[in-house]
């Protein structure tokens, strides 16, 4: 009869990992073997999965900010060979998180190059119900991506925030932390109307930080990284879960999903649990209209004009200001004196032949 983990213990073990605990710490501290917990993780991994294509959907949020976190499976990109199965070297995960709510909308384990760029991309727009601001990076797939998925850009405002991290503008020989802060952000607008005051990546960012410390497998210089891919995707789900029901968010008090109104209690790590190895495959959500939330002006502003295109292809809004009234012409004022009359030219005779001898 095989052993099965009373539900004290997954509770126990799966609130180790979460805290960035990883595989060998965890079995020491919980008296479980390796193989169980892996084998729980990825039970646990996949549930969580499917809890957010079931419950992160319909998001109705203005700001979002994409990026991508590095990271390898059994070994870097460099050191893979063409025997090497198709799983190994970079795992890079995407994440797409809304900025006012820190919700993480959707996410994504694979290489980083067009395909899963693009698949991240339109599963991010089948999670949304609102025209959103939409910052990335610099990285050059994101705009075929973006402008397919949000039919070029009629349904979205999107700008890239590009950090140039090089080292020949600094002075000192400090270069290793702060970069040089004049040239380093360039904003470019690329679909939309983004408002390029608010464009940033900086809280995407600091998800990433987030990632790194709360998932044992994504810390650098360190023999805990991933040996197979999908005790690597399991990992992130279950931060991911966790993140987005359980943990409370310093800012907010509450968890991200209460602040997005997907749920109305902070989840505890044994409802989690529960609910995802009891949960069912969900298909990912499809595709909707999306609503056009223009941004709040002060009392007694003019509103923008906007109209939604047919065939749900996005809106057609005013861009700037209309042109100032045209002013009717003034008479000239009167000179304050009269202009001095013109002298007199007086008259010059010349002696043409004042040079010659008579």
């Amino acid at each position: 009869m095989a052993h099965v983990l009373p539900t004290a213990k997954r509770v126990e073990v799966v609130a180790h990992l979460v805290e960035g605990a990883g595989i060998r710490p965890t079995s020491r501290l919980t008296g479980v073997s390796q193989p169980a917990i892996l084998s729980l993780l990825l039970r646990v991994g996949e549930g969580c999965e499917q809890l957010h294509n079931r419950l992160v959907r319909d998001v109705d949020c203005r700001t979002i900010q994409v990026d991508e976190i590095w990271s390898y499976v059994r070994k870097k990109q460099s050191r893979v060979t063409d025997t090497d199965p198709a799983e190994r070297g970079d795992a890079y995960t995407f994440v797409g998180m809304a900025s006012a709510s820190k919700l993480v909308i959707s996410y994504r384990v694979g290489k980083r190059d067009e395909e899963n760029t693009s698949a991240f991309i339109a599963d991010l727009h089948a999670r949304l119900v609102t025209v959103p601001q939409l910052y990335s990076d610099g990285w050059a797939p994101y705009v075929a991506a973006v402008g397919s998925s949000f039919a070029l850009a009629g349904s979205v405002d999107y700008a890239q925030v590009v950090k140039r991290y090089n080292r020949k503008a600094r002075k000192d020989d400090d270069h290793r932390y702060e970069p040089p802060r004049e040239p380093f952000i360039t904003k470019t607008p690329v679909f939309g109307v983004p408002d390029m005051n608010r464009a940033s990546t900086s809280h995407i960012e600091r998800q990433n930080l987030m990632i790194r410390m709360h998932i044992r497998r994504f810390t650098r210089l360190c023999n805990g990284f991933s040996k197979r891919l999908p005790h690597h995707k399991a990992a992130v789900a279950l931060h991911m879960a966790f993140y987005n029901f359980c943990r409370p968010h310093e800012a907010h008090r509450v968890t991200p999903a209460m602040e997005a109104g997907l749920t109305d209690h902070v989840w505890s790590i044994e409802g989690l649990v529960t609910a995802a190895l009891s949960e069912a495959p969900t298909e990912p959500p499809k595709p909707k209209p999306k609503a056009l939330k223009l941004p709040e002006l002060p009392a007694g502003a003019p509103t923008t004009p906007a109209r939604a295109l047919p065939n749900g292809r996005g809106f057609l809004r005013l861009v700037g200001s209309a042109p100032a009234a045209p002013v009717a012409p003034t008479e000239p004022e009167p000179p304050s004196k009269p202009p001095p009359a013109p002298k007199p030219r007086r008259g010059v005779q010349l002696s043409l032949f004042s040079d010659l001898d008579d």
